[in-house]
Parts: structure tokens; sequence; C-alpha cells
């Protein structure tokens, strides 16, 4: 069960003195390294709850107050944005907006928005897993509805937020909300499928579609306000118990997007908006015929002419909702695997140079010095190493990946330096329970050798060695904190289907794991 802990800690120094609008340079406070501390990667929608998926509402603030509990100091979720494709928070119709099926039901009936007659025709949703199609249509219905409650009620001060929310956001918001609004209109097809004018965006048609759809354009901005606000609340919760959260932000945006519809001109497009080339990775450990992902790749030269201006508004973006950002797919910045337009596989294509330290350097003239986690894992140019070290930024070190072949593998703990982040594994790989059972008998071997562990719990075998690792920070997923199987995994890399849809059971969190996670911290001063 979830267990309340009233005990309020100091926040660390890595909080950022300005989390509500981060107008420059002098709303951030620069970090340099992250303290010795330990977190647990948990996504939003894997919370329990009655409404099918998690969200951001009480269930949300009792993992917070189990988490400081625990004595961990940080909370790391995947991207926060709109999920669109397959369901995935790396292909969302926004960069910048919130994905309102993380909004809280029981917030909305506390705040008199909807009813309680509303919640109690919820279908009946599984526990263990999300159902997205059935969510997704129950949850809208339920926003709508209050909606028109808010529309149709003396709700005085939550209008003046709304409308202070709308002005402030305008930068994207505006764009975003319109960008649904006429894909509702078209049936949810993507913007390159849309009647050619408003495909174009030709001003006036765009100036007729805002005025004809107002109603629609407004409901998708009130929508961005409730999950603004409920998110703004849990972050204050969680700076209040002394609870970072890590944020994710991929290098590549989903080509069917409100950021590439709006903002053509940025990416490598042809005449009626399709990706003349491809994002993706070539075959690697997780793929035979690599990764094709299908984003649209950046027109850098562009970027650069405009000193970067729509990636610095995406930065302050995503530390409005979060403290450190793991930036996906850094090697981008050095290098990025071009793969043709038409393509389907990533076998076929190219290295090109990314837009390197120019790029960071710039951001950080703007911002300050961010507190930032580099993703450098896979296949690796020596190059992503030297930007990472320019910048004095954590990589990333995973811990299954330590037992393959022999002491030289720099995934073993004794090989980490300092500065960089240690996970027992991420979203995109198996949990230590699924790892150790498909794992050769070599690899097992050598790491039970290697950890002075018989492997009977390898779950927090892995853990522990983790915690004692030299590494300034130390993650595990709940999978692994629970000891689950494969069957837990969040996500198989290059698949479609059946990702992004594990659940945890409203009773796994037990005081006694609590306790247990609570002695690691304190015994590895953490």
């Amino acid at each position: 069960m979830l267990v309340e802990q009233g005990q309020h800690r100091k926040v660390p120094t890595l909080r950022r003195a300005a989390d509500a609008t981060l107008p420059g340079a002098a709303a951030i406070m620069p970090t340099m390294h992250l303290p010795r501390s330990s977190g647990i990667l948990l996504h939003p929608t894997s919370l329990p709850g009655p409404y099918g998926i998690g969200d951001i509402g009480p269930a949300a603030h009792q993992w917070i107050d189990y988490l400081a509990g625990s004595e961990c100091k940080l909370w790391q979720v995947l991207p926060l944005c709109p999920t669109g494709y397959a369901d995935s928070p790396y292909q969302c119709f926004s960069t910048f907006a919130g994905n309102v099926y993380l909004i809280s039901p029981d917030v909305l009936l506390e705040e008199g928005l909807v009813t309680a007659e509303d919640l109690a025709g919820r279908p009946d949703f599984r526990e263990d897993k999300v159902d997205y199609g059935p969510v997704i249509s129950w949850k809208l219905a339920l926003l709508d509805a209050a909606r028109d409650r808010f529309e149709g009620g003396s709700f005085q001060e939550l209008r003046k937020e709304f409308e202070m929310f709308r002005v402030s956001n305008r930068e994207w918001l505006d764009d975003f909300a319109l960008f649904m609004a006429i894909k509702d209109l078209n049936n949810l097809k993507p913007w390159t499928e849309w009647p050619a004018p408003l495909r174009d965006r030709d001003s006036v048609q765009l100036q007729r579609a805002r005025a004809s759809s107002a109603p629609d354009v407004s409901r998708h901005a009130f929508r961005q306000f409730l999950f603004s606000r409920q998110w703004k609340a849990l972050r204050t919760h969680a700076h209040e118990v002394g609870v970072n959260i890590i944020g994710d932000l991929p290098i590549f945006v989903a080509h069917d997007s409100a950021d590439v519809w709006a903002h053509r001109e940025l990416f490598h497009l042809d005449d009626l908006g399709h990706p003349t080339v491809m994002a993706g990775v070539p075959p690697d450990y997780f793929s035979e015929t690599g990764q094709l992902w299908g984003n649209p790749l950046y027109r850098w030269e562009v970027h650069a002419d405009t000193d970067y201006a729509w990636w610095l508004a995406r930065f302050r973006a995503v530390f409005k909702l979060v403290d450190v950002v793991r930036v996906d797919h850094f090697r981008g910045l050095v290098d990025y695997w071009e793969i043709p337009g038409k393509a389907t596989t990533a076998i076929e294509g190219r290295w090109l140079p990314g837009p390197g330290a120019p790029f960071l350097q710039a951001v950080i003239n703007e911002l300050g010095d961010l507190p930032i986690i580099a993703e450098d894992l896979g296949e690796i140019n020596p190059e992503v190493f030297v930007l990472r070290d320019q910048f004095d930024l954590p990589g990333m070190k995973i811990l299954q990946f330590a037992f393959d072949d022999g002491l030289e593998n720099e995934f073993l703990p004794h090989h980490y330096p300092t500065n960089c982040i240690v996970y027992t594994g991420t979203h995109d790989n198996d949990t230590n329970l699924g790892w150790w059972e498909n794992a050769t008998e070599e690899e097992r071997e050598f790491a039970a050798d290697y950890l002075g562990v018989s492997g009977e719990d390898i779950s927090w075998d892995l853990i522990r060695s983790a915690w004692k690792s030299n590494a300034s920070v130390a993650i595990t997923p709940l999978q692994d904190l629970l000891s689950l199987p494969t069957s837990a995994r969040m996500n198989f890399p290059g698949t479609l289907g059946g990702n992004w849809d594990w659940r945890m059971r409203k009773e796994a969190l037990s005081p006694e794991l609590q306790a247990r996670l609570s002695a690691l911290n304190r015994d590895t001063l953490r």
C-alpha cells in the first residue's frame, strides 16, 4: 500500500530558484555535479488508481511521499508530452504540451469541475495495464464535461488563471491548440493529409479555422491548463519533501506534431510536408535492422541562423516541469544517422555532423549552466564523450550491460567516474530479473562472482551494486525495486504494440520495501 510520509526535508542544492517561468539566465541557479543521491524511474502512467491509467493526482502525491520516506531524492519520469503514435511518450503531438491523459479525475472532482456521477460511469478498467483505447475515450469525455462545467459555472478565479495561462504560453499554445482542433476535424489524420491550405498554413485559411473552431481551440487550451496546474501542484509537493524530478527530452520530435507543422522551415521536408530524411540508429544491441524512428531531421543551419531560438524555448518549457533533464540520444548533437525518407529499415543511412559545442554554448549563454544528463549509450563516436566532458555533463552507465566481456567492460562499477548516473536498467531494458533469466551461463557466472552473490535476489543485488558505486547518482526502475519479471517491462525498442502499458498494483509499495530502500540509502551515503 501507499504510505504517507509526513517528515519534510530541505530540497538539495540542484533545485532552481524560480521554477515557474524561467524567463532567462537569472532564473536558473547554475548546477555543477549532481550530489550523491538516488532515485526511482517510474512514469506517471504506471501509477495505480481506478481510472485505467496512472495520473498526477492523489496517487502521485502519495508516491512522492513514499519516495521521500525511502530517503530517495530523485524521481525520474519519461517525456510528459501528449502521446500520439503507438502511445509512445517519444512520439508526441507537441514537445511543449502536457499529456492530458495524466490529468487526475479526483482533483477535478475536488475543484467542482466534475461530479461524482461523472466518475461513477467509468468502465471497469484493468489495474495491471493501460488499455489506451477505452482509457482515452473515457478521459477525453470527462475532460469535455469539466470544460462544459467550467464554461457554465462561476469559476471566477480559475477563469483568471486560465486566461493568464493562455497569454503566458501563447508562444506554443496557440499553434498547438489550433493543430489539435484541426486534427479533430480531420478524423485525427496526420497534418500532411489535411486540405492543402491548412497543411501549408495559408494565413487566410488559418485565420478562418481559428475563428470557426474557437470553442475547440479553447477546449484544447483548457486541457493544457488543467495539466499544467496539476503538475505544478505535484512538483511543489515534491520540493516540499526534498524530491527533485528528472525529466526526459528526446533530441527529435514527432513528424505529426504541432512543432513540425508550425515550423516546417526547421526540418528537412518536401513541398508536401513529408520528411526527405528521417532519424534513427543503425543496427545495434537492440535491433539487427537498426531503429527507424521516422522523426524528421533538423536543418541545423537554420536553427543556427536563429540563434537556436526554438531550442531555447524548448529547454525553457521542459525546465518549467522538471529539475534535471536527461537529453535522450545526446549523440545526435555530435552526429546523427540520416535515413532516406522512403526507407523501410534503418540499415541504409549515413552519419552527418550535428550542431555540437556551438549549440550547447548557445544554450548556456542564454539560460545558464543547466542540470543536464547526457544519454551517451550505444555505438558511440568518441567525439560524443569529448563534447560531454567539455561541458562537464554526467553520462549514463547501465549495469545490465556490464557482464558480457570481462573486467575491462566500461559498465562495471569499478570503472565509473563520480560524474555519472548509473542505472540498473532503463525503460528500454528488460527488468533485472528478466535480464538474469535470459543471460548466458557465462554472464550469470561472471556477474555472481563479480557481485559476490548467489543470484537468488539478483534484482536487489544489482541495485546494491549501483548504490555502492562511485557514481554520483544511482537510479533503478520501480519494476526492479519490486523484483518483477520480463512481463513488467516498459518498452521493447524497435517494436510496435504492447509497450508503455505497465502499471504497478496499489499494494506493491509496502512499508517493508520502503524501510529496505531507506536502509540502503543510509548505508551507501545516498
